[in-house]
């Protein structure tokens, strides 16, 4: 702690960075205290552009280093994600992880292991649990307007070429670089892991823009199975020339959800699915997404000591059924159980 507020550092100067940045820099109980990257000069054009004189890095152990240091965002590609959580983890500190969280099976349960051995608080920024239309859909839920939900639906469609966003694909398939957004959303929807996969994928042919984006599936669907019995389906599609769109529907059984439109037996005068205004999941601008209520939750976690529901521990189903997808898809549709074992 310094001056009793929590100290954070941000590993990864990107785009997402400056969002984690700005929702410190508006908690009254976090401050940001050094600033990570791969060089030290993209640290410090960071930190310039957010406002910050601090201490800027080029090495996690030196930002790990940074005196009464709480907590760190990791912001990185992909593929840094695991080690670097690993290393906060042993280092004692709280983490806040964007995702995908780890590229491989074995990555995700080493950092697993080391968070839970270490006893660190943590935060996997699937942050549209924090988007208005979602909230309103958990809430129609708990006051029972849709009855046993029993089915949902979740796509990721984003064409990174249509977005302007060519070349941070991450590395990974569309599946676990987007897609576990979906993936997530399911099961925070249905409140339940999944326990099988069974999944079909296209990519595009080699060479195009979109196939070099993602040396995994550029395109897959996935139908799960929840613990309980129930169903999903789940998509991630990058091939598509289209706007970005994250698609929610929920079916249940007095009522249905599709995106920001409601139809329920217990309003027995509609007529029509009703629309309610709200702000929707509908754009891959990071810019857009609550960062905010998603570092005041993670803040409110480390200070008062408590495990978040979107803890890595939790994200572990969400990232294994993206991987199932993909093995499944690679391997013609064969149903992948879960939890997998490497």
């Amino acid at each position: 702690m310094r001056d009793g507020k929590l100290a954070v550092a941000i590993q990864g100067a990107g785009w997402v960075s400056t969002e984690h940045i700005r929702a410190y820099q508006r908690n009254p109980h976090a401050q940001v205290v050094a600033i990570g990257s791969r060089t030290r000069e993209g640290a410090q054009r960071k930190a310039r552009e957010v406002g910050l004189d601090v201490p800027c890095v080029d090495t996690m152990a030196d930002l790990l280093a940074q005196p009464g240091l709480d907590a760190v965002s990791i912001c990185t590609p992909p593929q840094r994600h695991s080690e670097e959580t690993i290393q906060a983890a042993r280092a004692g500190k709280h983490i806040l992880i964007e995702k995908p969280v780890a590229v491989t099976v074995d990555e995700l349960h080493r950092m697993d292991q080391a968070v839970r051995e270490a006893g660190v608080r943590t935060v996997v920024s699937f942050v549209l649990h924090w988007n208005p239309a979602v909230q309103n859909i958990k809430a129609l839920q708990a006051a029972g307007m849709l009855g046993t939900s029993f089915y949902v639906q979740t796509d990721y469609w984003h064409n990174l070429e249509q977005a302007g966003l060519l070349g941070h694909g991450g590395g990974v398939s569309a599946m676990l670089a987007g897609g576990c957004h979906a993936m997530d959303m399911a099961r925070h929807l249905m409140e339940s892991d999944v326990v099988e996969v069974t999944a079909l994928g296209w990519s595009p042919e080699a060479g195009s823009a979109s196939g070099e984006e993602h040396p995994g599936m550029a395109n897959t669907v996935a139908l799960v199975r929840f613990a309980d019995g129930r169903m999903g389906k789940v998509s991630g599609c990058t091939s598509q020339w289209m706007p970005y769109q994250f698609n929610i529907d929920i079916f249940g059984t007095d009522g249905v959800v599709r995106g920001n439109r409601l139809y329920t037996r217990q309003l027995p005068g509609l007529t029509d699915l009703a629309e309610l205004p709200t702000i929707l999941p509908d754009r891959g601008d990071v810019a857009h997404h609550p960062f905010r209520q998603e570092i005041d939750h993670f803040v409110d976690c480390v200070l008062n000591n408590r495990e978040s529901p979107v803890s890595l521990h939790d994200a572990v189903n969400t990232h294994e059924a993206c991987f199932a997808a993909d093995r499944s898809a690679a391997e013609g549709g064969r149903p992948i159980k879960l939890p997998l074992t490497s």
